[in-house]
């Protein structure tokens, strides 16, 4: 029976070492600030945009929340974002994903300021952290970096697979897992024989969107399974993309959902908050 890798508690302790960080930098006029926008009222943005603005607070982070109908233009939410780029008190800017069909994501990322980008996915952070010289990381891939840390399992030389391309987690996830010397197979909708690919996993990253996607038997003994899912169900229950109750019986680490990745998620842009004061202040990011 695998252990489960408890990302409550694991965020808990990241929060802890901002929240004491930020009150040092208070005291040297440095006051770390969010800005959330969120752009109509997609329920899970709404969830999500909520625990932000939730932990800014637990923390004494600065924030302000901007909610927008969801018929805004493309031309007012770039006017808005151009406002931020230049508010002092704003050191980082995150626009809630997805965005209405009338807005190009694309454009609206391109528009903020690289050095305010705490979810790190401007082209100019996309390509830092492709050469391992990065200001910030992606706030879901860098948790899962802590929590894969946090078994004692070493990713050098083992066999990594992440199943989902995406440029929020699966890509980037990738590069992370490739800089600590691991071994880095990504798979996805087009992979053909994923179960013998995902067999071979000391490491097991599933970010497919797909509720129970992974099973038991696409599991190596002993691996370590990290469930990027979100799923409900027509139950109203949530789930991952692994079935956790299969995984669990074969893994030796495996992350819960809710519970595993999520809280991580959200300490880590914290943490990428006050890495963007500390650099607006001309301070270095350590």
């Amino acid at each position: 029976m695998s252990k489960i890798i408890d990302g409550k508690q694991i965020s808990a302790q990241v929060k802890q070492a901002v929240a004491e960080e930020v009150a040092q930098l208070k005291t040297e006029g440095i006051h770390p600030g969010l800005a959330v926008v969120l752009v109509g009222d997609n329920p899970a943005s709404k969830v999500y945009v909520g625990s932000k603005e939730k932990a800014c607070e637990q923390l004494g982070i600065y924030s302000e929340k901007y909610l927008l109908p969801g018929e805004t233009t493309e031309e007012e939410l770039l006017e808005l974002v151009e406002k931020l780029n230049h508010k002092p008190e704003i050191n980082g800017i995150l626009v809630q994903l997805p965005l209405p069909e009338q807005i190009n994501e694309e454009t609206i990322i391109n528009a903020i300021d690289p050095i305010k980008d705490v979810d790190a996915f401007h082209p100019n952070n996309v390509g830092k952290i492709m050469i391992g010289d990065f200001d910030f990381l992606p706030c879901t891939p860098a948790g899962i970096m802590d929590l894969i840390a946090s078994t004692g399992v070493s990713i050098e030389g083992k066999n990594c697979v992440v199943i989902g391309r995406s440029n929020i987690v699966g890509k980037p996830m990738s590069m992370l897992l490739l800089h600590k010397n691991g071994t880095v197979t990504i798979c996805h909708s087009r992979t053909q024989n994923l179960a013998e690919i995902t067999r071979k996993a000391d490491i097991l990253v599933a970010a497919v969107g797909r509720p129970n996607f992974v099973t038991g038997d696409m599991v190596k003994e002993g691996a370590v399974v990290i469930d990027v899912g979100m799923n409900r169900l027509e139950n109203g229950k949530l789930c991952g993309d692994v079935n956790f109750a299969e995984a669990s019986e074969r893994a030796s680490y495996i992350t819960p959902v809710p519970g595993g990745v999520g809280p991580m998620t959200i300490a880590t842009l914290m943490r990428n908050t006050v890495t963007a004061a500390k650099l607006q202040a001309g301070r270095s990011k350590e």
